[in-house]
Parts: structure tokens; sequence; C-alpha cells
């Protein structure tokens, strides 16, 4: 139980840090456009990659090489 609270901790970390260096890159983002709730990563995902203009493949390239 412990270690999934830590995990969750953790992605929680590294969504913060993530959510930072969007901002900088794609300042027409905002909070509201980044909101993550947990079960609605998709719905999230979706809005940023209609927001940008990107596809979902370009997107995620985006988010891997933050």
């Amino acid at each position: 139980m412990e270690n999934s609270r830590e995990n969750s901790q953790a992605v929680k970390t590294s969504w913060k840090e993530q959510k930072a260096k969007l901002k900088l890159k794609f300042p027409s983002l905002t909070d509201s456009d980044l909101h993550f709730e947990e079960g609605k990563k998709d719905i999230m995902l979706r809005r940023v990659e209609t927001k940008l203009g990107k596809s979902k493949e370009e997107f995620s390239q985006i988010l891997t090489s933050l």
C-alpha cells in the first residue's frame, strides 16, 4: 500500500514538472488546460492536443522531450 502511495506521489510530482515545462514552451496553455484528474488523463491530453493543433503522436513526442 505504501508503495502505491509513493508511486502516486511520484507521478504527481512528475506531472507538476512537465506541466511547468509545457507552460514555458507553450504560453497559451493554462492551468485549466493542464488540470489532471485521476481517470481522466485521456480527456486532458485530447484537450491540450486540440488547443496546440498537435496529433497524439506529436504531443507524445513533445512530452517525451521535456
